[in-house]
């Protein structure tokens, strides 16, 4: 459970919610499969998203100031939503050690081949105890100032990008048909959108007066955005058959920006931003774990939880996959392993919740 004392404010929720959305979808992206009609894709992504978040703000609406693992224990008692919080907090461990493991073969292909991913990986995991044991107050204030920079930067570079932009690489519109389009508007319902299932976790700190319909929209609008940005970039430089030829194809585009003779190598700023969105969603997974782990155990403090389970998540991440093929193979199995936890069991509490408030309502 989160310490009452811990609050965040409308902002900084909306913040981290942006940070955790844009995190690693930046460094592995999401829709290069669908080539020129990625930005399709995104648009479907986005109408898809909309009814599952506003049953996560409804969630959070029906049991102000609680958790969803609070909102589970009150609505199945005390044996059945044992079952329910384990798979959640499997779910959010398991998304630790994949985004761990996407920072780390982003940094091994991208900057330091020779460097150990153990290494870089220790040094990510003890960043990310570090902020759980602060707190999700000091997480709130950290993600508040650091974001405004992030979105400056990340517009400068798609403006930066234009003059090696050629509109014919968005041609023709649909040549592949509907059915790329479709696939990949669910993969990116699945990864990034819906995992925001998290913050009906998160957001039990939240002040009672703030509206949480309000923060989920703003977020999928912001985050759809942005994305649609990114990818209409990456197609226009890169073209609809290179685009797919790059693991990260935003690195890429990236680094063939050169402004005059005295401002190169933009790619490193760009590609700190894309580890350090990454440490935050991978810290937010570890809080989600920590919260879930103490509640399975009666345990009053989630903090303690913190080093043991991000050492596990760390040990995990390097079994998941041999190489960066698989881990990208395994992206493309996600959306469909993700569905319980984002959508058929979200849909489950929320049916169960509207049933309970309104039998308590009439007695």
């Amino acid at each position: 459970m989160l310490m009452k004392k811990e609050i965040i404010s409308s902002k900084q929720g909306a913040a981290m919610m942006l940070m955790f959305t844009i995190g690693s979808t930046l460094i592995i992206g999401g829709s290069r499969q669908a080539r020129q009609d990625a930005w399709i894709s995104i648009l479907l992504s986005m109408l898809m998203a909309l009814p599952i978040y506003l049953i996560y703000a409804r969630i959070l609406r029906l049991f102000p100031n609680k958790g969803l693992f609070d909102i589970v224990e009150e609505l199945f008692g005390k044996v059945f939503s044992k079952i329910i919080i384990l798979l959640f907090t499997w779910y959010f461990f398991h998304l630790a050690s994949m985004i761990i493991r996407n920072i780390t073969e982003f940094i091994q292909i991208a900057s330091f081949p020779e460097t150990p991913q153990f290494f870089v990986a220790l040094l990510i995991g003890i960043l990310c105890i570090y902020i759980v044991k602060s707190g999700i107050e000091v997480l709130g204030r950290l993600v508040e100032f650091i974001l405004p920079i992030v979105l400056l930067i990340i517009l400068l570079t798609i403006m930066a990008s234009i003059p090696k932009m050629n509109w014919m690489n968005i041609k023709p519109v649909l040549y592949n048909g509907w059915q790329p389009v479709i696939s990949r508007s669910f993969y990116l319902f699945s990864f990034p959108f819906a995992e925001t299932i998290i913050f009906t976790i998160i957001f039990s700190t939240l002040p009672t007066k703030s509206n949480p319909y309000k923060i989920y929209l703003l977020n999928l609008i912001i985050s759809s955005l942005l994305l649609l940005l990114i990818s209409l970039r990456n197609i226009l430089v890169l073209g609809n058959f290179n685009v797919i030829r790059y693991y990260f194809p935003t690195y890429t585009v990236v680094s063939l920006i050169h402004l005059g003779e005295f401002l190169d190598r933009i790619e490193i700023i760009v590609s700190a931003i894309f580890v350090f969105s990454s440490i935050i969603k991978t810290s937010l997974c570890l809080f989600a774990t920590s919260i879930g782990t103490a509640k399975l155990f009666h345990l009053d403090n989630y903090k303690p939880l913190a080093s043991p389970l991000c050492l596990l998540i760390l040990n995990v991440s390097f079994i998941l996959y041999q190489n960066a093929m698989e881990m990208f193979n395994w992206l493309e199995i996600y959306s469909y392993y993700a569905l319980l936890f984002q959508l058929v069991l979200p849909i489950f509490i929320w049916i169960v919740a509207e049933i309970k408030t309104r039998y308590s309502a009439k007695i």
